[in-house]
């Protein structure tokens, strides 16, 4: 997909007006005498996910309000200082930083010139793997909770921007696949109104009845983007009790029964396609794996041999 140039120019007015368009309502100064040299903003899309690769030419402070959409930093290069209810965060290159992980809290610091990468991502998100219903989560911390967590998701930051230069996000099923994966990277890695473990009462609900119904629509939908929220929500439990009842009667999780299902679905149109038109990759595509080598390897798992095999022979029994 074509990238946007959201913002080039030397004129910190000018920035100014931009940034707070794109992010949140912003105050911005050059920490040095010199004239500033060029800030760049360029955005990619991968559906609701906005892509920011960003230049910044010069160093300067800021004072900003809270943005109504989460805003992950990650530096590149340079530096990057926030203070936040009174606690201030400095991080360097390869760290992540979170604007509005809490309503109604402002930020300040400042910049250094350098290079770096913001996902701007719609609040809503974090809900369709959390709740389906009562109050919406939130981030309630700024910064990941450990190196581990700050690794993954500045490389996810990376594999985004990659992948918002293909077409992958055409296919609603990638798409949504994509979006739930950043959603429940981002409650992994960061403290939030989320609870990760289910009450007692809850786990007395994670009976193989609750499980039958969840299966069938699974196996119902899969053509379909839904989401654990989606499938919770239809059989009345909440994502934790579901993903109990899976654990406990089929060792997975219900998202990994859903990979399951577009898989055999995957199998069987390799199976039946014309080897000399289709392609692994179309097929794949079709069923939601935007990436080809675990497709392939998930694949072999199951069914003991590659998809390109599968492809070939088609419904000629293999022989040996």
């Amino acid at each position: 997909m074509e990238s946007t140039v959201l913002l080039d120019t030397r004129d910190l007015d000018e920035a100014e007006i931009a940034l707070s368009a794109n992010y949140s309502k912003i105050r911005i100064n050059a920490t040095t005498d010199s004239a500033p040299t060029s800030i760049r903003i360029e955005r990619s899309l991968f559906g609701s996910i906005g892509i920011d690769a960003i230049d910044y030419g010069c160093g300067f402070s800021y004072e900003m309000d809270p943005p109504e959409s989460i805003v992950i930093s990650g530096v590149v290069s340079g530096a990057l200082q926030a203070s936040h209810q009174r606690q201030a965060t400095f991080c360097w290159p390869g760290e992540v930083y979170v604007f509005g992980a809490q309503d109604g809290k402002g930020y300040r610091g400042q910049v250094r010139a350098g290079h770096y990468r913001n996902l701007v991502v719609e609040r809503s998100i974090l809900d369709r793997v959390a709740v389906p219903w009562g109050e919406p989560v939130q981030l309630t911390g700024s910064t990941p909770v450990s190196a581990a967590a700050n690794r993954y998701l500045f490389d996810c930051i990376e594999y985004l921007r990659r992948a918002a230069a293909g077409d992958a996000d055409q296919n609603p099923l990638i798409r949504g696949g994509v979006e739930q994966y950043l959603a429940a990277l981002l409650l992994g890695s960061f403290p939030s109104t989320a609870s990760p473990e289910p009450a007692s009462a809850e786990l007395r609900g994670g009976t193989p009845q609750l499980l039958r119904r969840a299966m069938g629509f699974i196996e119902e939908n899969a053509r379909a983007d839904i989401s654990l929220a989606d499938i919770a929500a239809t059989v009345h439990v909440t994502p934790r009790t579901l993903q109990y009842a899976f654990r406990k009667h089929r060792d997975c999780t219900p998202t990994e029964y859903l990979r399951l299902v577009r898989l055999h679905h995957a199998h069987r149109d390799l199976l039946t396609a014309n080897g000399t038109v289709a392609t692994v990759g179309e097929i794949a595509h079709r069923w939601g794996f935007a990436h080809l080598g675990r497709f392939a390897g998930y694949y072999s798992d199951e069914f003991g041999q590659s998809p390109q095999v599968t492809l070939r022979i088609g419904r000629v029994p293999l022989t040996g």
